[in-house]
């Protein structure tokens, strides 16, 4: 099993991993907060604003909170250049099946280029404490 997977990530020029955990506690008191609408449109989409809301309208700290993760663990796999980029630049989009994935905006997809780097693949987990992200991205 190790033998395949060194054998088809050497297919690969670049491959990049980037991680992140994030305190649902913390985006929960962000939501709390007077500047939540601040804070909700400077981090996060419209579609992930919506795709985060609850069947009673308000806003699910955990999922808020993986979605932070994976924009943090995508900006990891970008390297130094990702810094200049905004919170937006990198967005969590569900497919018809619900699998998540990372969807790059103009200015992230040429850093992506620039390192290398055509394909990404996320993967999302939160519990009632932490919310979890691995982004894989290859070329």
């Amino acid at each position: 099993m190790a033998l395949t997977l060194i054998t088809r990530l050497r297919r690969h020029r670049s491959v990049r991993v980037g991680m992140d955990l994030v305190e649902v506690a913390d985006v929960a008191a962000a939501l709390a907060s007077p500047r939540a609408a601040r804070y909700l449109e400077l981090v996060y989409t419209r579609a992930e604003r919506q795709d985060c809301k609850t069947p009673s309208g308000s806003f699910d700290p955990s999922r808020l909170a993986a979605r932070f993760a994976a924009k943090e663990a995508a900006w990891k796999t970008l390297g130094e250049a990702a810094a200049a980029l905004g919170w937006h630049s990198i967005e969590v989009v569900r497919a018809r099946g619900g699998e998540p994935s990372i969807r790059l905006d103009a200015r992230a997809a040429e850093v992506a280029r620039s390192r290398g780097l055509k394909r990404f693949s996320v993967s999302l987990s939160h519990e009632p404490a932490y919310a979890a992200a691995v982004v894989v991205a290859t070329a």
